[in-house]
């Protein structure tokens, strides 16, 4: 009977943890969106590709995760192949947006005025666009941010700041929520 009981408690434990297949329906379901993030993260079509792949890689091989927390931490695989395939760093200059067009890019929303707030999020230097991305998109904290990116809290302040003033309407918006609700719409 204990032994019953023990065994009803393991596989109800077992069931509060994403598996692999709940991963790879997190990626089949939302490939658009998971794409997308390593698409303006990455400004690349050929680097998002290798970021979504990695994420997909990091979660179904990685630690177990809570099931609820899947999709969130589909994201930050996402984010961290992301971080280490562009290393991100304060006051480092960085490569401009291609040449040519990305057609991913170029076939997102545009907002009132044929003006995208996409276009304004691209660019971005690369550490003020991860800094956007994550702290006003993905509304990461700042210190997990801060972590996740190598700095301190106060560069990650400054980086957001410039971010901001770069956005459409940025003297209009005293605070990232606003810029979220604008850039959101162009997801």
């Amino acid at each position: 009977m204990a032994e019953r009981a023990h065994i009803r408690v393991h596989e109800a434990k077992a069931d509060q943890y994403a598996t692999r297949e709940d991963f790879r329906r997190i990626f089949s379901e939302d490939t658009n969106g998971l794409y997308r993030l390593s698409l303006i993260l990455t400004r690349d079509s050929v680097k998002a590709e290798q970021c979504f792949v990695g994420g997909l890689d990091d979660c179904v091989s990685g630690n177990s995760v809570f099931r609820e927390w899947a999709r969130s931490w589909a994201k930050r695989a996402i984010i961290q192949n992301a971080i280490r395939e562009l290393k991100p760093r304060a006051g480092q200059s960085n490569s401009t947006l291609p040449e040519t067009g990305v057609p991913e890019i170029e076939g997102l929303s545009i907002g009132p005025g044929g003006y995208s707030e996409i276009h304004a999020v691209l660019r971005l230097e690369d550490f003020e666009r991860f800094v956007f991305v994550m702290s006003a998109l993905e509304h990461y904290s700042e210190h997990d941010c801060a972590l996740l990116l190598g700095c301190s809290v106060s560069k990650l302040r400054e980086a957001r700041a410039r971010a901001l003033k770069e956005m459409p309407d940025s003297s209009k918006t005293a605070d990232a929520t606003i810029a979220h609700s604008a850039a959101s719409d162009a997801w």
